[in-house]
Order: C-alpha cells, then sequence, then structure tokens
C-alpha cells in the first residue's frame, strides 16, 4: 500500500504539471477576468480551498513546530496540490520500514 500511495502522489505531482503548463501556454493565470464573474467558478475555487484546508488539519496534526505548520499553509494555499501532494510523499518516505500506514495519521513522535 506504501507503494500505491507513492505512485498515486507522484502520478498527481507529474499530472497538476502537466495540465498547469499546458494551460499556462494558452492562457497566463493572471488573465482570468471573466472567470471571477463566473459562480461556477468560485463555487468550484471554494471547493478546492476548503479541501486545501481540510487536509492542512492534518498537517497540523503532524507537525510540532510553528514554522514548519505556516511554510506548509502558504505552499498549500499557494500550491494546492503540488504542495499536498509533496508533503504526502515527505512523509511517506519518513515513515519507518515496517510502520503502519496509519501512523501517518497520528503526530509525529518528539524528536
Amino acid at each position: 500500500m506504501r507503494i500505491t500511495l507513492a505512485i498515486f502522489f507522484t502520478v498527481v505531482l507529474i499530472g497538476m504539471t502537466v495540465v498547469t503548463v499546458r494551460a499556462s501556454l494558452v492562457r497566463p493565470v493572471w488573465d482570468n477576468g471573466q472567470l471571477l464573474r463566473d459562480p461556477w467558478f468560485i463555487a468550484t475555487l471554494c471547493d478546492a480551498y476548503f479541501g486545501f484546508l481540510t487536509f492542512y488539519l492534518w498537517v497540523l496534526v503532524r507537525e510540532r513546530r510553528l514554522l514548519p505548520k505556516l511554510c506548509w499553509l502558504v505552499a498549500i494555499l499557494l500550491l494546492g496540490n503540488f504542495a499536498m501532494a509533496a508533503y504526502a510523499l515527505i512523509q511517506l518516505a519518513r515513515l519507518e520500514r515496517g510502520r503502519p500506514l496509519s501512523d501517518l495519521l497520528c503526530p509525529r513522535p518528539a524528536q
């Protein structure tokens, strides 16, 4: 399951990179004035950011120190799924061999 999760989050990173580069080649991100008037765009944006903040709750539980908590908040709010996939891959890499995946959901032990 550990390898499956690593593959999944790697696919998320690659997929997000591909669709972001492709979209950027068509229209720059700052050229979206029309979108801001579309109620479905606003609803989708709110849905995405509520998802980001939900994921961030896990980060709050996992991280012990304030600086990493703040850095991950900024990264998740600015980079969304890029940062979330990176965080998950880092946590998977830090999980000691033989430890259950359920340890990922718990706070990190004091170091």
